[in-house]
């Protein structure tokens, strides 16, 4: 089965660090965009290899939105 999952992707002093929000814990780095992109996916795999279908379900179903907005600083 495939599923549609966020990851956020942010850039450190050491390469790329990636996470996703719907499974907590579940992270990875990588020196390239390309291999963190890798890297988190493989991560994902195993942590939802470990999980029962309602898991998957109640996890999976949960709305993630991403967005930017425009603050003013004094």
């Amino acid at each position: 089965m495939s599923y549609q999952i966020s990851i956020i992707i942010e850039k450190d002093e050491d390469g790329y660090y990636a996470y996703c929000p719907q499974l907590e814990g579940c992270q990875s780095q990588g020196d390239t965009v390309e291999e963190v992109k890798r890297n988190i996916q493989e991560a994902i795999e195993l942590y939802l290899s470990t999980l029962s279908e309602e898991e998957k379900e109640t996890l999976l179903n949960q709305e993630i939105l991403t967005m930017s907005i425009e603050v003013n600083v004094a």
